[in-house]
């Protein structure tokens, strides 16, 4: 390709799709040197620096960011570092790829939920998301101290079961609301008590209930603090007090008597 063709900015932009902001930058930084005319000096291209671009953009597109385009710029040809760094460039884009499914996931939920309920409180749509976002990490964390069949009996649900699942958390969430400050003993509060012990052995399981049981404090509280949950502080003792009188009234605990 002959490199005597001399184009101005505005015809090289034009040529090339890059804009002139672009080129400009590109010629502070000593990445694509436009020549300067010596009697106006504007800058000019020619079909060489075209080449010169076409490397840069391919660059761009796997990844590279451009202070690593312009030491390879100067390479006048590849070997092993070249696919090492491509190794790492693969590696990155995996995990940002992975990210991005995650979050459309979450976002699919979320419409999802959005549309079934009308409204959603915000602390309870927030611990859902939380929980949606972090999910890897609660994977690995119930592996590491449970099993991993546990970790797939959790997190190996169908989208429809997910989904089935988000709703009833947000309709006995909205339930606890509602009630908090009742008498523990209330009927209507063992019913939601009852709800709530059935929903939780529906989504987490028998083994994993009894596996969890079986946890020392410090692996049960940090395998506790994955999970996000949308209640005050004050709604966590009063739901904590009902469940514990759902328990003892069903002959699944007793208390300890000093």
């Amino acid at each position: 390709m002959s490199n005597n063709k001399k184009y101005s900015i505005g015809e090289f932009s034009a040529k090339t799709g890059t804009s002139i902001r672009t080129l400009h930058y590109y010629d502070e930084i000593g990445l694509l040197k436009a020549e300067k005319q010596p009697s106006s000096g504007h800058r000019q291209y020619n079909d060489q620096d075209v080449l010169t671009l076409q490397k840069i953009v391919s660059f761009k597109f796997l990844g590279y960011s451009l202070e690593q385009i312009g030491k390879m710029m100067k390479e006048s040809s590849f070997n092993s570092n070249l696919n090492d760094t491509l190794q790492k460039q693969k590696k990155a884009f995996e995990q940002k790829k992975e990210q991005i499914e995650t979050t459309l996931n979450a976002i699919n939920r979320t419409i999802e939920l959005i549309a079934g309920e009308g409204e959603v409180d915000s602390p309870v749509l927030m611990s859902l998301i939380n929980s949606m976002q972090i999910e890897k990490d609660q994977r690995l964390c119930v592996e590491q101290h449970i099993s991993k069949d546990v970790a797939d009996q959790l997190f190996n649900k169908p989208k429809e079961e997910l989904v089935a699942l988000d709703k009833e958390f947000i309709q006995l969430s909205k339930e606890v609301k509602r009630l908090m400050g009742k008498s523990v003993h209330d009927p209507e509060v063992q019913e939601l008590v009852d709800k709530h012990m059935k929903a939780t052995f529906e989504f987490v399981g028998e083994e994993a209930i009894y596996a969890m049981q079986d946890l020392e404090d410090l692996e049960k509280e940090k395998l506790e603090n994955m999970f996000s949950s949308p209640y005050t502080k004050e709604e966590e003792e009063w739901l904590n007090q009902a469940m514990e009188y759902y328990m003892i009234q069903n002959g699944m605990y007793t208390p300890k008597v000093d």
